[in-house]
């Protein structure tokens, strides 16, 4: 199952959900992420607590959605707010669309270990969602399976 994630920036979200996603899939899961406007860096508390947490952060970078129109992704999941309520491409069209609608870890503006705790709180959600996707990666074998499975699992949050 190809898994495309979207945040506008794809600095922070996105790219916590891409490493974990490809981690927890075992090869069943492809993932990648991207933003409309992508700012061309990943945020380093991100790669910090990906890290911590014992993630790889190799190949992580931020990128233009433009850049995944050969990707083919099977899910298009958005991660934030104004990500989900933005005009996709028009490649985006045969994909099944899940929003997560995730807090931003980057805006938390709090101590160093409120920060940590933000960051640590958005990739155990991650992780859960993640599972769930691998679930239904290894029980749907078509586009509509794929769609009523996430549908009935609730993982469209």
């Amino acid at each position: 199952m190809k898994i495309l994630f979207i945040c506008t920036h794809n600095r922070c979200r996105s790219i916590l959900s891409e490493a974990i996603t490809n981690q927890i899939g075992r090869g069943i899961i492809e993932a990648r992420s991207a933003g409309s406007q992508p700012v061309g860096e990943v945020h380093p508390l991100s790669v910090k607590y990906l890290e911590e947490s014992g993630y790889s952060t190799s190949g992580l970078q931020s990128q233009s959605w433009d850049e995944f129109e050969d990707f083919s992704a099977d899910v298009v999941i958005t991660v934030c707010d104004s990500a989900a309520g933005e005009t996709c491409p028009v490649w985006f069209g045969n994909s099944v669309k899940v929003h997560w609608g995730l807090s931003d870890p980057s805006k938390e503006s709090g101590t160093t270990e409120e920060i940590r705790t933000a960051f640590l709180s958005c990739i155990r959600i991650i992780e859960e969602r993640a599972k769930q996707l691998l679930t239904i990666a290894e029980k749907a074998g078509d586009t509509e399976a794929l769609r009523k499975a996430l549908t009935d699992s609730g993982v469209q949050h």
